[in-house]
């Protein structure tokens, strides 16, 4: 947990960049496909810069820095109880921060879906049968239940990387989710806001690439208690903070579990 403390450090401040808009915001096909999942108008995404050089080390005064800055509590969105969005504007006490692993180049950790039963191989997800939730399918099964003969076949370490946890918030969605036939879908979308998210390097003698983003999943309270991304807690409300290093960049992608817009007006 990240609070007031001495430092001999400088402190972040930052600006926003009211103009740094994000592909798939912009993208009709995938605006469709967030308002069948019940996401749309739920989800958003912001830029600000920052002032001080960043070392990975420095993450947890990074994400206290960032919730106490004046421009951040005035310009931070957040979505109030009745679904309207709103500015943070608040005092913030305490912050919690997550450091998420951001390794993957590549989409190697979903071939353990297609090798299982769980998807056919034209991507069709297989159906199964389920007590509680009807029209269930092997696809929902490995993500929720570990108590399910595949759930092991993606390993712990793959399901902490983040294009995974993108992954599993688009299959998972929404309060009135309409959930896919294919899988393509869902792995599409999840590039395309990985993407959008983090940053890569090319190493010049190698050609190899890396990735150089720092990914933090925060929650932050203030004299009440839990206060963004929400006041209520779900797996499906989430506030990620991806931190470019060298374009001094850190890019808010943010979700609050409920039903979405039913049109694409937003």
């Amino acid at each position: 947990m990240a609070e007031e403390k001495l430092s001999f450090e400088q402190a972040f401040t930052f600006n926003l960049l009211s103009k740094k808009t994000s592909t798939f915001q912009q993208d009709p096909k995938i605006t469709r496909l967030l308002m069948k999942w019940s996401m749309l108008g739920r989800i958003t995404t912001q830029a600000f810069n920052f002032d001080q050089p960043f070392q990975p080390y420095r993450w947890n005064d990074f994400a206290w820095n960032f919730f106490q800055d004046p421009c951040v509590k005035y310009n931070l969105k957040v979505l109030d109880n009745s679904g309207s969005w709103t500015l943070l504007g608040r005092d913030i006490t305490h912050v919690n921060a997550e450091v998420i692993p951001c390794t993957k180049v590549s989409v190697e950790m979903f071939d353990p879906i297609y090798s299982n039963d769980i998807v056919h191989p034209s991507g069709h997800i297989v159906k199964c049968y389920h007590e509680i939730h009807p029209n269930f399918d092997e696809l929902r099964r490995i993500l929720l239940e570990e108590d399910s003969d595949n759930y092991h076949k993606i390993s712990a370490d793959d399901r902490q990387e983040f294009l995974f946890r993108l992954f599993k918030h688009m299959v998972l969605g929404g309060e009135l989710c309409q959930y896919e036939d294919v899988i393509h879908p869902y792995i599409d979308t999840a590039k395309i806001i990985y993407k959008d998210m983090v940053s890569v390097q090319k190493d010049p003698g190698t050609k190899d690439i890396s990735l150089v983003s720092t990914v933090l999943k925060v929650s932050a309270y203030d004299m009440s208690g839990l206060c963004y991304p929400s006041a209520v807690e779900n797996e499906q409300t989430f506030a990620y903070l991806s931190i470019d290093p060298f374009k001094r960049h850190v890019y808010v992608l943010y979700h609050s579990f409920g039903i979405g817009d039913f049109s694409e007006k937003q």
